[in-house]
């Protein structure tokens, strides 16, 4: 799935820095389009969603989970997760597919993950 547009209740989830610098990849992209804000680099974000995946793979999956639990709570919301870590920060979806495990339906991952997660 490319995403190049939101529903008004669609998320766009993004892997970030500890900075918040959106200078490239899905970062760049959510800054440019969904409302992603320079110097944030967790959390709710206009439209996006960032997710610190360039800190170790302990902050990205602590991140990770507080995503899950953040969109658990925000049933009326749909959350669109990019291949979060998987480009710039250079993990592959086996390293961090089980990162998003358990979470809720409203939770919308790329297919790469849902292989790692339901092979």
């Amino acid at each position: 799935m490319h995403i190049t547009s939101l529903a008004p209740n669609e998320i766009f989830v993004f892997g970030s820095n500890s900075s918040g610098a959106h200078g490239g990849g899905a970062a760049r992209f959510a800054m440019d389009r969904f409302g992603a804000i320079w110097g944030q680099s967790e959390g709710l974000q206009g439209q996006s969603y960032g997710i610190d995946t360039m800190s170790g793979l302990d902050v990205f999956e602590e991140q990770a989970r507080r995503f899950v639990a953040f969109a658990a709570e925000h049933a009326e919301l749909s959350f669109l997760v990019t291949e979060v870590g998987c480009g710039i920060a250079g993990y592959r979806p086996a390293q961090v597919a089980s990162f998003f495990a358990g979470a809720s339906d409203n939770v919308v991952l790329p297919e790469s993950f849902a292989r790692e997660l339901d092979p």
